[in-house]
């Protein structure tokens, strides 16, 4: 009788070393690939370059491979119990990695039906993450970048999503990562941010000035870095003119642009209190954001419309109103805003329209309300977490310290210790090693 074989694979990369353990398992019987999906990836990596049904084609057209069934969970177990395979196989480099703990329980869970692990000599001279490290400076197409935040919000329960003002701020978004006992713990994407980058030029958070220098400093960020986009269109503008900025940024890539139920003149919402005639109607923001939805080429680009009802004073359930309407008027997703640092008016809109609305997205921009962790936002139902300035205003207190010390010890020795060397800061930028 033809025993079977189970192996776990995220199939990204397919290299020698994967060709050779699905050699080795199809010699030992009947294999069946546990093809991991995003959810089951993104958890504890990156989000994998090509998409789940793209990975199982190709993985399925393997010369010895029998049949590909998706793996949702990280750990091998789930479908181990699922499945029952006479034999797993496993490169033996899982001896002494990060997933060491989920070997043991492998073993442990293959005991219960006598079956067995044959563990496959790890392939020399390829190495997964750095194949990955070498791909990732290839770059990225805008088909690809715009349709990965829709594939990151399907797969993580909550998006994670820092500041970029700069193409060096982007890289540092881009590449940022520490290792917990769950994984690799990464930004999702970048917040290209109308504040930040008037601010990071000198100028003011103006819409005027901010719709013709914009575009350059998104392309600075475009050209360095992979991860998706997510734009602050500020109002928007005139219905006629957010059309163009849907077309030019749907085009460029981006994932999507979020705009603020407000007219007229742009005033930050961070100075004052907001006059109430300074709000968009309901008719005129929906006008807007069906306009829009109309105007875009693809089904990746997203319209996300921020409520900014709560900032101008009114009542959460007038907030949720608009909200509703923006939905209605074809809002892939909902911004709500804030100053209230207790954040419980926040929670208490994300519960009114969960309760409406399961899947479409929510997005929070937690700055003054920063008490609360991810995982607690994502259990208000958040989907994205935007952390919206952090780049801009950790970078300036920085460099005025650095500017200071300079001036009052006439020489640079003294921030020798405040400065990166000159060669790890080139080494950061693609193509200068």
């Amino acid at each position: 009788m033809v025993k079977t074989v189970y192996l776990g694979i995220t199939g990204d990369i397919i290299h020698p070393g994967i060709i050779n353990i699905i050699s080795e398992g199809a010699k030992l019987g009947e294999l069946t690939i546990g093809l991991l999906t995003d959810s089951a990836i993104v958890s504890h990596k990156r989000l994998p370059y090509l998409t789940y049904e793209q990975r199982r084609q190709v993985v399925e057209n393997i010369k010895g491979v029998a049949k590909v069934v998706p793996q949702e969970d990280w750990s091998y177990v789930p479908n181990l119990r699922k499945y029952r395979p006479d034999i797993m196989i496993h490169g033996d480099d899982w001896k002494t990695n990060y997933l060491s703990k989920i070997r043991e329980e492998c073993f442990e869970v293959m005991k219960e039906w006598g079956g067995e692990i044959v563990e496959i000599p790890y392939t020399k001279g390829i190495n997964s993450t750095a194949l990955a490290e070498n791909a990732s400076t290839i770059g990225t197409t805008p088909d690809i970048r715009r349709a990965t935040l829709r594939r990151l919000i399907a797969a993580k329960p909550v998006v994670r999503i820092l500041e970029a003002h700069s193409g060096l701020s982007g890289l540092i978004a881009e590449h940022a990562q520490i290792t917990k006992e769950d994984g690799i713990h990464q930004f999702d994407g970048m917040w290209s941010s109308s504040l930040t980058d008037s601010t990071s030029k000198g100028k003011p958070d103006i819409e005027a000035v901010d719709l013709t220098t914009r575009l350059q400093s998104l392309t600075d960020i475009l050209e360095c870095t992979t991860k998706p986009i997510i734009y602050d269109g500020d109002t928007g503008g005139i219905p006629e003119h957010f059309v163009f900025t849907v077309r030019t940024l749907e085009r460029n890539g981006v994932s999507a642009v979020i705009i603020e139920d407000k007219k007229g003149l742009k005033k930050n919402s961070l100075f004052g209190t907001e006059a109430k005639q300074v709000l968009a109607t309901e008719e005129e923001f929906c006008e807007k954001i069906s306009a829009g939805k109309r105007a875009q080429v693809t089904k990746d680009f997203m319209i996300i419309a921020r409520i900014e009802e709560i900032i101008a004073g009114y009542s959460v359930d007038e907030a949720i109103k608009k909200a509703f309407a923006a939905v209605r008027a074809g809002a892939d997703g909902i911004m709500i805003h804030s100053k209230d640092k207790s954040g419980m008016d926040i929670k208490k809109f994300c519960q009114k329209f969960r309760a409406e609305y399961k899947n479409i997205p929510i997005v929070l921009v937690p700055t003054t309300y920063n008490q609360f962790t991810e995982s607690e936002l994502g259990e208000w139902g958040a989907n994205i977490i935007i952390y919206a300035n952090h780049m801009l205003r950790a970078s300036y207190p920085a460099m005025r310290r650095c500017a200071e010390k300079i001036l009052e010890a006439e020489r640079s020795l003294e921030v020798n210790d405040m400065c990166m060397p000159i060669k790890e800061i080139l080494e950061l930028i693609p193509g200068t090693k």
